[in-house]
């Protein structure tokens, strides 16, 4: 298994290479957060993101990682609606547990944040702890479904496992995922033209690595798809 800092430069010159395909799929899969952030209160975001957002999500996410896995030319706005369509399930699942965390999380410091006394607020704090290790340990989840063929709730459980085995690693890659949602949601045109599609590469080269033997996890040297060509 390589460093995540070796991971994090492959994934830089991937993107790099992928620049426009990246900000395609990016652009084309988060439309929706336009009306959803503007226009509708906290609580029909939280429905729209899962059943809508997250789908089109995974479906970048399928898009490239059949790039990554180079085994043919494939068309990749076909690779984003098969994604779509048949990771519907998984990715409703996945976006209904982020919906309940930050549920959580705001009716946490909403009810604990409010009242006075060091009791409360470690309570809150505990609980926020818990909360972002719940998210850690879903970091592999959607690349195992995809990588793995897994069905969500076995992905889900093998994420926990690749986090207790690799805590370091999979707490360090979500750490880089924060910052780089963090630098990107700063602008939020950055956000909508490059974070899915820089998604799609990162979380596939960090769960690659951790899964050795599969052929594409090796191919680290393999010179990348020409940059512009969108399939």
């Amino acid at each position: 298994m390589r460093k995540l800092s070796e991971v994090l430069v492959k994934t830089g010159a991937e993107i790099y290479r992928e620049i426009i395909p990246v900000a395609l799929y990016s652009v084309l899969s988060s439309l929706i957060l336009i009306p959803t952030v503007l226009l509708l209160p906290i609580t029909a975001a939280l429905f729209v993101i899962p059943f809508i957002y997250m789908p089109l999500f995974f479906g970048v996410l399928n898009v490239f990682h059949h790039k990554m896995e180079r085994k043919s030319r494939r068309n990749g706005l076909k690779d984003l609606a098969a994604g779509v369509r048949k990771g519907y399930f998984p990715a409703v699942v996945m976006g209904l547990f982020i919906s309940l965390l930050v549920f959580i999380l705001w009716s946490t410091w909403w009810y604990y944040g409010g009242k006075d006394g060091m009791f409360y607020t470690i309570i809150a704090v505990f609980q926020t702890y818990f909360v972002i290790m719940a998210f850690i340990s879903q970091f592999h989840t959607f690349q195992l479904v995809l990588q793995k063929e897994m069905g969500i709730f076995k992905a889900m459980g093998e994420s926990v496992k690749l986090l207790l085995r690799h805590p370091g690693y999979t707490v360090g890659a979500f750490f880089q995922t924060v910052c780089l949602t963090v630098l990107l949601a700063l602008t939020a045109v950055g956000f909508l033209v490059l974070f899915n599609g820089m998604m799609g590469i990162y979380m596939y080269k960090v769960t690659a690595n951790l899964i050795e033997e599969e052929p594409a996890a090796a191919e680290w040297n393999e010179q990348g798809i020409t940059a512009g060509s969108v399939r």
